[in-house]
């Protein structure tokens, strides 16, 4: 049986191999293709990767942080998860409130040069620290917009009432699970302009058959190497956390890309990680006490038997 890590991998070939060179905003470069396909069987394994770690505290403390609808990466910052500070910090040093050293494209030069390194990690430092400690710093340059979880649990009409999307499609799986509008839609073209990062997970739709529930990703932009394996491992939590409370099994997490994409200065990590052969997938498990998506915390979501290869670092392009 071939393993289901290879659909990630052969994307990963199929784009070093066949996409095409294209510039992008943060001025690093992409090889990217437009329009791919992956499909993931649920009850053969967790699909978190072992051709490389994945850190699944922070994917699902990052889902966790979605699903109570919050956009402030202080309670990230609390759960010791750092993925969303670049996008925060930057609109801190680009305020007019900062006044510490240039902070100008940090994002290249900290890649490149070990001085400026070290005192852009004393800036970040000193940023998170007064995230954590000072709630009005927190309110003004802790938040992000109105990304993911707003969108989710906090859609804003054009009348000014809030829709909860994901409460709602729960309700609806549980009420008419045959129903083809079961859909929660994060990229909201009236408020893209206020968030730091427009969402590249763009709108996810779930389906019910035999008693399994399937999720379907459309993702607009999708950075292959950092970016998409947290994706999914977080859309396969989010599919099991919803069949949790809706009583049924889990189907096939289905992944669809717009963009997807290569960083330039991504490709021999890319290439070392091709290299691997893959492990057993783990196994997720979850406290059968919680009962409903709103209730969980991070430990009540467990990995068991993970045994990846290595982790494999790279530069986050902001």
């Amino acid at each position: 049986m071939v393993h289901q890590e290879f659909k990630y991998l052969d994307m990963c070939r199929y784009t070093l191999e066949n996409g095409t060179k294209k510039a992008d905003r943060t001025g690093t470069g992409t090889v990217s293709v437009f329009g791919y396909q992956m499909r993931f069987d649920l009850n053969k394994g967790f699909p978190l990767l072992t051709t490389k770690r994945v850190p699944f505290k922070l994917v699902a403390s990052e889902l966790l942080w979605f699903i109570k609808g919050d956009t402030n990466i202080r309670y990230l910052l609390q759960h010791n998860n750092n993925i969303w500070n670049e996008w925060a910090f930057k609109n801190w040093v680009e305020s007019k409130d900062y006044t510490g050293p240039d902070m100008t494209d940090f994002g290249h030069r900290s890649q490149t040069d070990s001085e400026f390194k070290k005192i852009y990690e004393e800036e970040m430092d000193k940023f998170k620290k007064q995230v954590l400690d000072d709630d009005e710093f927190a309110k003004e340059y802790g938040e992000l917009g109105p990304v993911y979880g707003k969108q989710w649990r906090e859609w804003t009409t054009s009348r000014g009432e809030t829709v909860d999307q994901l409460k709602n499609v729960i309700e609806e799986i549980k009420r008419n699970p045959d129903s083809r509008r079961l859909l929660v839609v994060a990229y909201n073209p009236g408020e893209v302009s206020g968030m730091a990062l427009p969402p590249c997970h763009s709108l996810f739709q779930f389906y019910v058959a035999d008693g399994k529930l399937s999720c379907q990703l459309y993702q607009r932009s999708g950075d292959i190497f950092l970016g998409v394996p947290f994706n999914i491992a977080s859309y396969a939590l989010l599919t099991h956390l919803i069949a949790h409370e809706c009583g049924l099994q889990v189907g096939e997490f289905v992944h669809t890309f717009g963009d997807a994409h290569i960083y330039l200065n991504h490709s021999d990590q890319v290439k070392m990680q091709l290299e691997r052969e893959p492990r057993p997938f783990p196994t997720l498990k979850l406290n059968p006490e919680k009962k409903s998506v709103f209730d969980f915390n991070l430990d009540d979501i467990e990995i068991t038997g993970y045994d990846p290869h290595p982790a494999i670092k790279a530069p986050i392009a902001v």
